[in-house]
């Protein structure tokens, strides 16, 4: 059995602090086990992922112990946030849904915090 799995993140705060929970108990319960952890970001949940916060110090822990955290291009735009003012562990997508896609489609659990 394999456990990769994506958590999609486009709303706010709370649904951040609930995923961010949920990754560290995925890590925590499966420390021998070989997976892929993605946080996509998207949507007005964008702005939760830029350096100089607690969320970024959070990110970059977790992304310590392996999540891979992609954050798509589309929001960057809507929202005005220069790609240089993102948490370092961010990997820059062109379009959010479609990354979703493409994950289900190669196996990842779709997890909505």
């Amino acid at each position: 059995m394999h456990y990769d799995m994506v958590f999609h993140l486009d709303q706010g705060q709370d649904e951040l602090n609930i995923a961010l929970s949920n990754i560290a108990n995925v890590f925590k319960a499966l420390p021998d086990e070989k997976f892929t952890l993605v946080l996509l970001v998207n949507g007005p949940a964008i702005q939760l992922m830029v350096k100089d916060t607690d969320n970024c110090e959070k990110l970059l822990e977790l992304c310590g112990q392996g999540l891979e955290l992609r954050v798509c291009n589309n929001a960057l735009t809507h929202f005005n946030i220069a790609p240089e003012s993102l948490c370092p562990a961010c990997r820059i997508v062109p379009a959010g849904i479609l990354e979703l896609v493409n994950l289900t489609r190669q196996g990842f659990a779709y997890i909505k915090p």
